[in-house]
């Protein structure tokens, strides 16, 4: 871009930033020269802008509750049934998260077994072991202990939302 061009542009948006009040603006053509100016002489035509909006943004309308409330017809469960089966809930719940450790722990074992082993087509040449192909091989493990570790917490969060 020519300097003179980057001279116009950056007066155009100088001209542009003053307070809108009702201004005219000009575009001058002075031997081939292109100026704007707010001041109209020789060899210059008015620039129809649109007006410029300097009114706040409307503030949004308050969002409405997201539950619908709970209609007059829908079945009551009284406090002993509700506490009855929060009860046997929890117990689920507890049952799935024993055995849910006793699986992380087991996969844990796993994955320690397959660390200690090193098979021979993991070993290079000169003896030493490829890290690369070992990796690969207990990753699916990591995979498996990881997978129980999210399981496990998922189940406490979910005991801990019981009332």
């Amino acid at each position: 871009m020519k300097r003179q061009d980057l001279c116009i542009s950056f007066a155009l948006l100088s001209l542009l930033a003053v307070p809108a009040h009702s201004q005219d603006i000009y575009r001058c053509d002075v031997d081939g020269r292109v100026t704007y100016s707010n001041v109209p002489t020789k060899n210059c035509r008015k620039i129809i802008l649109d007006p410029v909006n300097l009114a706040p943004a409307a503030k949004p309308a308050p969002k409405a509750s997201t539950q619908a409330p709970t209609p007059g017809s829908f079945p009551k469960v009284d406090d002993q049934t509700q506490k009855s089966r929060d009860t046997d809930r929890r117990r689920i719940l507890e049952g799935e998260l024993a055995a849910e450790q006793a699986s992380a722990e087991q996969a844990k074992r796993d994955l320690a077994e397959q660390e200690a082993t090193v098979l021979p087509s993991e070993r290079v040449q000169g003896g030493a072991i490829s890290g690369g192909k070992v990796q690969e091989r207990i990753q699916p493990y990591k995979d498996k202990v990881a997978l129980h570790q999210r399981n496990i917490d998922a189940i406490k969060k979910e005991i801990g939302n019981l009332r």
